[in-house]
């Protein structure tokens, strides 16, 4: 299992037994914490760096993305890494149409349905729930970034935290448990017959 995620079984099997991921994240205590982004122009290049960085995984969670640069960052390192897994965890249709056409472009340059060396390297799932809280983040082998709540006032999310390597690795986890359990949304037909949720507050920086 280890050589095929490319994980520590420490990092794979950790949820089974409750200790592991968490004595790692208190012993690095507030290490995991890189650098604070206190303005959108900051929280966006770190999140374009997070998903250019990407070489083995990189997950991706929310329904809000809209931001162009970021979108074709994770367009183009699909595009150039044939072995990454990239997982999209989708929290109810999509706010945006920046967001519908993304998806469709990621099936343009993978098709869920094959293996790449036995491994599925291309996972789009919706959590329909409506009690479901939305999570915010993309995350990759090495690091990850949160966005928060504005510094400067109640109109968007344009603040964040760019997190080391084992933040980065309970994220990645995290988001593959959160697809798994996921409807998938993997077909054209499937991403085309998602609504849009016209009315959605205008934010920045969202995953």
């Amino acid at each position: 299992m280890s050589q095929l995620y490319r994980e520590r079984p420490e990092a794979l099997f950790a949820h089974q037994d409750g200790r592991d991921t968490a004595s790692v994240l208190e012993a690095t205590g507030t290490a995991v914490v890189v650098r604070m982004l206190t303005r959108h122009t900051d929280l966006l290049a770190a999140m374009v760096g997070v998903a250019a960085g990407a070489r083995e995984h990189l997950v991706v969670t929310g329904s809000r993305s809209r931001e162009k640069a970021y979108l074709e960052a994770i367009e183009t390192t699909v595009a150039q890494q044939p072995d990454l897994v990239h997982y999209r965890v989708l929290y109810g249709p999509p706010r945006h149409r920046g967001l519908s056409d993304h998806l469709v472009r990621l099936l343009e340059l993978r098709d869920p349905g094959e293996r790449r060396n036995g491994v599925k390297t291309l996972h789009v799932g919706m959590v329909e729930q409506p009690e479901a809280m939305e999570r915010y983040f993309v995350a990759s082998e090495t690091a990850a970034v949160v966005p928060l709540p504005s510094f400067h006032g109640a109109d968007g999310f344009d603040c964040g935290v760019l997190l080391g390597r084992e933040a980065a690795v309970g994220l990645v986890q995290h988001g593959r448990e959160a697809c798994a359990s996921a409807r998938p949304v993997e077909t054209m037909g499937a991403v085309r017959a998602l609504p849009l949720r016209h009315g959605a507050t205008p934010e920045r920086g969202e995953a």
